[in-house]
């Protein structure tokens, strides 16, 4: 290969590194982003010298510091070059039942399939943490480190979450966090309230309960919340914030309408309601405007890789309203100073790689055949579901109630996810169970798990239990 035409340019004079260190963190920066390539080779030490304006001694110590760090590899009268990264195994993990037990079927919360995104995962970090300046990881993250990882995420934003610039984007630690951080943000006086949906996410309930603030449930139709109780209860606890997720309400799977969006963020504008916008379980192809996009002073838009790569890369994102962005990130750098570097920038490898989408479209493959089961098991009971989404609310007949519902089922070595976990301590009841994906086991057994449930439907109990 030819010499490379890359010239790296060393830090300011601020920088007090010895100059042979801020040489190889430029070489470093030049791998990571993909200016240098693997096997790549470099400029001999003296034309390296004279394009940095550096003694020869001082570029030979930089090559000499990377080359026993094994980001580059040299050899007699061969050059200098590019390491190529030892190879990571395509299946670093095992996909088997998990720590429930060869016999138990565990489809309470969803759990991703594994089909190359660890090893994808593990590739791009090892190219990450190769690259990596010693400065990063001797700093506190900041918005200047993780500026990558918010410029990637900002290229996959929808149209239909409303104008929003690079700044605009301000990091997490997983999307529960970024709820958190945005309630911390915006809620005032020592007793908040917050609106929900009836049915609901549970991790609204604990954000709220760490926020000191009562959540009170809104009753929904169906195409959403019910506009005339929404504005009601605004009015009667004087709430601040309405949490919800409008494209795809977990458990239930249904979407609010675009619609009735458009009344609901009408209400809240007259209000002066913030209105957090959970879209962590994101659908490929969106049903309308998101809430930010509604409500540009009052809409906030949360996203996170969790639910589509890993639930290991803990990073969020949240989307804040302009006139709060600066709020959020004072918010952010008080709870945690931000998000790990090799966090921050292993994402950015991963939405970099050629290799995601395939990753992505063989999740959502895994996901869909399950779930395309389980409706078709179910289908005369109107289960709700959503292509790529890895739950299934199944509403249960008049014979059942929920908890003697879910008893049968894990007498059987099934455990689901019961409608209270989704309610209001104060709601009314509702007869249905969460469906998930549980990826750690192999199709054909969550098949038969689907059969075993079937029959479990069936056979309702000769006597129904108040």
């Amino acid at each position: 290969m030819t010499d490379t035409k890359w010239s790296p340019s060393l830090p300011d004079g601020q920088d007090r590194r010895p100059k042979y260190d801020r040489l190889a963190g430029a070489i470093r920066d030049g791998i990571a982003s993909g200016d240098l390539a693997t096997g790549q080779k470099l400029p001999p030490v003296r034309d390296l010298a004279w394009k940095v304006g550096v003694t020869p001694g001082t570029a030979a110590r930089a090559y000499r510091l990377l080359i026993d760090a094994g980001v580059l590899t040299a050899g007699v009268g061969r050059g200098t070059y590019v390491a190529q990264l030892a190879a990571v195994p395509d299946a670093v993990l095992t996909a088997d039942s998990g720590p429930d037990g060869p016999e138990e079927v565990n489809l309470i919360g969803p759990r991703m399939p594994e089909v190359g995104q660890s090893a994808l995962m593990a590739r791009c970090l090892a190219q990450v943490m190769a690259a990596m300046p010693s400065s990063r990881l001797m700093r506190y993250p900041s918005r200047t480190s993780d500026h990558a990882a918010r410029v990637a995420f900002h290229a996959t934003l929808s149209p239909d979450i409303g104008p929003a610039d690079v700044e605009d984007v301000v990091l997490s630690n997983g999307g529960q966090n970024g709820i958190v951080m945005i309630l911390q943000a915006i809620l005032r006086g020592p007793n908040p309230v917050i609106l929900g949906d009836a049915i609901s996410y549970n991790g609204f309930r604990s954000a709220a309960d760490l926020c000191r603030a009562e959540l009170i449930p809104v009753p929904w139709d169906a195409e959403g919340p019910d506009p005339r109780m929404f504005e009601a209860l605004l009015r009667q606890h004087g709430a601040q914030v309405y949490c919800t997720a409008s494209e795809v309400n977990n458990p239930t799977g249904q979407a609010t309408s675009p619609a009735r969006r458009r009344i609901i963020a009408d209400i809240a504008v007259r209000h002066g309601l913030h209105v957090i916008d959970d879209d962590c379980y994101a659908r490929i192809v969106r049903t309308g405007p998101s809430y930010r996009a509604l409500l540009p002073t009052l809409g906030w838009h949360v996203a996170s890789p969790s639910k589509t790569i890993s639930p290991a890369l803990r990073i969020g994102f949240v989307v804040a309203p302009k006139p709060s962005t600066a709020d959020l990130v004072r918010t952010a750098a008080g709870q945690s100073f931000g998000v790990s570097p090799m966090l921050t920038d292993l994402y950015a490898a991963l939405l970099r790689s050629p290799e995601l989408p395939g990753v992505l479209a063989r999740v959502r493959g895994r996901i869909d055949q399950d779930i395309g089961v389980a409706a078709a098991t179910f289908a005369d009971c109107h289960p709700g579901h959503v292509p790529g989404v890895p739950f299934l609310w199944l509403p249960l007949p008049a014979s059942w109630r929920v908890n003697a519902f879910v008893e049968g089922a894990k007498a059987r070595g099934i455990h689901l996810k019961p409608s209270e976990s989704f309610l209001h301590r104060d709601s009314r009841a509702v007869h249905a169970v969460r469906i998930a994906v549980n990826g750690m086991i192999q199709h054909a057994q969550f098949a038969q798990a689907m059969v075993q449930l079937r029959d479990l439907m069936d056979s309702p109990p000769a006597r129904i239990s108040v």
